[in-house]
């Protein structure tokens, strides 16, 4: 039978603990708060105050209610106060050494059979237990920021905590409306162990200046759909907060992908810790504002200094979903529009699923039957790449085959006039192997849509070694007239999205290998944790488990880089021939 848990204690009165304040006071429970000093405590009700006032603003909570919830909270500076306490969580900041002390404080006052938790996102619930003289009874309770709006809540399993201790903290959570999900005692847990290794892996980006800090987080946010790119992720975090997080799990892992990247240790010994000081990745307006402004590194628009090429004419070689995406893109936008398919057949195809999307377009109310009738207008239809020898601009969308792109671009280089921009809009492939093969490497470029490109903002604008400026500035210039949001990085595998995605998503396959959390819990922690609008399995599911093996392949033959190996499970499932949504079976099996 669960224990009746109905006074809690909450240690530390930052962010994290007055949310957790928030989050008890809100269901119903009574709450001993404690900070250190008398002015901590001041500064906590603040804190507490200033977040139901929003509440309240927002019409989430009644002025009564909030009225109500302040009154179930006793505001101390003295631990003693805890003592009729049936649950005690600790929130203080990651340093073990305090968490150890507060711990064995607390093992003296509480009662015999009250539960300890540790709010600990990073560090070993096991070391803090043992501080105790009952280690038995202490377990993680690691909620997300801000604690009253983010729904995931880890609770941490030792290798002695009672079970009993578990089922209780996990019932707790689901009566304050939580999504709870029990692991063990590892470095990171499940939401941290794989958000923090993408964040890291973001920062050794815009270290080596692979690409902004600006197209790293648009990328991330236009072509993932996660609530926030990954620096300024990094800056409301804190970046002291993440160094010590990864290299938590360094020490614990051994992971080289986890080492803090240099970069992290020398902002946060220079004090540029986040949004909290005022700079971090980004200026902000203040200390604490999540108000950006400009400052040294904010890009200036490039195109100013470089006379563009113009651009008023299109051929698309290709006939599938992204070459018609693109095709229907330009003709929407204005541009004269050559497509070249295989055969007459796709050529017809083409045209009636873009007159069947436009139609859609008009039945919905986002285009009108001009604008509809004006972009079918502007195609023409062909099986000839000599009918390109006009063109400003072509775009190549064939499949993901070297030899077969690098056949092409021969024949794009002898068809196409002088001075016309040859992109590709490979994913995973080399930009300059397909440039090779020509005799104007220059006017070469990715040109990376995503699917559906009628829908998605994002383009990846590749530059290789020998891409002239103006065709760069060019292309962004493009870009930005068809509604796209260029973010423009070097010829390397993956580019910005898929190098940081598809690591991530690998990294989410071994913990499932590792039997650390299942499917669900997993894809749970990353939605409900984080934010994601899918879990990594979902996602892998809808991707397509072979093309996700195939491009986390490029990857590690790219980067040499141990921890970007493909999962073995990964590589077993593709062999079963179990490739997710499109064969009814992958990580999980659909009707």
């Amino acid at each position: 039978m669960a224990r009746e848990i109905s006074t809690v204690g909450v240690i530390g009165l930052g962010t994290m603990g007055a949310g957790i304040v928030e989050v008890f006071a809100r269901n119903g429970l009574s709450v001993v708060a404690v900070e250190a000093s008398p002015e901590g405590v001041e500064k906590g009700k603040g804190v507490l105050q200033h977040s139901t006032d929003r509440a309240v603003t927002r019409g989430k909570l009644t002025a009564e209610d909030q009225d109500v919830l302040h009154d179930r909270i006793r505001f101390t500076a003295d631990l003693a106060d805890l003592a009729e306490c049936d649950l005690v969580v600790e929130a203080v900041p990651e340093h073990l050494d305090l968490k150890r002390q507060i711990f064995a404080r607390l093992d003296e006052i509480v009662k015999p059979d009250a539960i300890l938790a540790t709010n600990t996102s990073s560090l070993s619930v096991t070391e803090i237990s043992v501080a105790t003289h009952n280690p038995r009874r202490v377990v993680g309770m690691h909620f997300f920021n801000p604690a009253p709006v983010l729904k995931f809540v880890e609770v941490i399993r030792t290798v002695v905590v009672e079970d009993e201790v578990v089922e209780d903290v996990k019932a707790l959570a689901e009566r304050l409306g939580k999504k709870p999900v029990v692991v063990g005692d590892k470095a990171g847990f499940i939401a941290n162990a794989l958000l923090f290794g993408y964040l890291n892996h973001a920062v050794s980006m815009f270290e080596s200046r692979y690409a902004t800090r600006e197209d790293i987080d648009a990328a991330m946010q236009l072509g993932c759909g996660l609530p926030m790119g990954p620096l300024a992720l990094m800056d409301l975090i804190g970046l002291d907060t993440a160094y010590e997080i990864l290299d938590t799990m360094y020490k614990q892992g051994r992971d080289r992908l986890h080492a803090p990247s240099p970069v992290l240790k020398q902002m946060v010994t220079a004090g540029l810790k986040g949004r909290k000081t005022g700079r971090g990745f980004y200026t902000y307006d203040e200390p604490g504002s999540s108000k950006v402004v400009a400052d040294h590194l904010t890009p200036h628009d490039g195109e100013a200094h470089v006379a563009l090429r113009e651009v008023r004419t299109v051929g698309v070689v290709g006939s599938g979903t992204m070459a018609t995406g693109i095709v229907e893109v330009f003709a929407k936008a204005g541009y004269d529009v050559t497509y070249v398919a295989r055969s007459q057949a796709k050529v017809e195809a083409v045209r009636a699923a873009i007159a069947k999307s436009l139609e859609k377009a008009v039945q919905r109310g986002k285009l009108d039957e001009v604008a509809r009738d004006a972009a079918l207008g502007r195609l023409t239809g062909t099986t000839s790449l000599d009918d390109l020898a006009r063109v400003d601009l072509v775009v190549e969308a064939v499949v993901e085959d070297l030899k077969v792109k690098q056949a092409l671009f021969e024949n794009l280089d002898e068809i196409c006039k002088p001075g016309a921009i040859l992109a590709t809009t490979t994913s995973s492939l080399p930009v300059i192997e397909c440039a090779s093969v020509t005799k104007r490497p220059q006017d070469v470029v990715g040109m990376h849509f995503f699917n559906p490109a009628q829908i998605m903002k994002l383009v990846e604008v590749v530059h290789t070694v020998s891409t002239d400026d103006d065709v760069v500035a060019t292309v962004q210039h493009l870009c930005r007239d068809l509604g796209k949001h260029p973010v423009t990085c070097g010829d390397r595998a993956g580019f910005i999205v898929n190098a940081l995605l598809f690591p991530y998503l690998n990294d989410a396959v071994k913990m499932l290998e590792a039997h650390y959390a299942s499917v669900d819990d997993i894809d749970t922690a990353m939605k409900t944790g984080c934010g994601y609008p899918m879990g990594p399995f979902e996602l892998l599911d809808v991707v397509g488990l072979d093309v996700s093996l195939a491009i986390q392949r490029e990857l590690y033959l790219e980067f040499r880089e141990r921890g970007f190996a493909p999962a073995p499970l990964l590589e077993h499932l593709v062999t079963a021939g179990y490739l997710g949504r499109k064969t009814g079976r992958g990580f999980r099996t659909y009707a």
